[in-house]
């Protein structure tokens, strides 16, 4: 199981490609909680969620490893989702949008 902390950082890092995808994605994760990236403003915070219930555009379902994974470019999001690693909840462009930049980035 990936550390919460290690994810954010690791996004936090990608943080110049993740400015572009300009909407709020919640990561919830069914073994660590919840994860708000928040690119809203040209800005990117990503913050634990400590609810789970902070309002997204998206919001992005799979274990905190696959998202580990994602994050590197060690996982294709579209075979995540297709092999239901990664279940998707409100707008899939957004998703698709963020699948491409974290590709971008790896």
């Amino acid at each position: 199981m990936a550390e919460i902390s290690a994810l954010i950082a690791a996004m936090e890092e990608r943080a110049d490609t993740l400015e572009e995808l300009g909407y709020r994605i919640r990561f919830d994760m069914k073994d660590a909680g919840s994860i708000l990236l928040d690119a809203t403003d040209g800005d990117v915070e990503v913050s634990k969620d400590e609810t789970g219930e902070a309002e997204a555009d998206t919001v992005l379902i799979l274990s905190s490893d696959n998202l580990e994974k994602l994050i590197k470019g060690k996982l294709n999001p579209m075979l995540a989702f297709s092999t239901g690693r990664l279940k998707v909840r409100g707008s899939q462009g957004v998703a698709l949008k963020l699948a491409g930049l974290l590709e971008e980035a790896s």
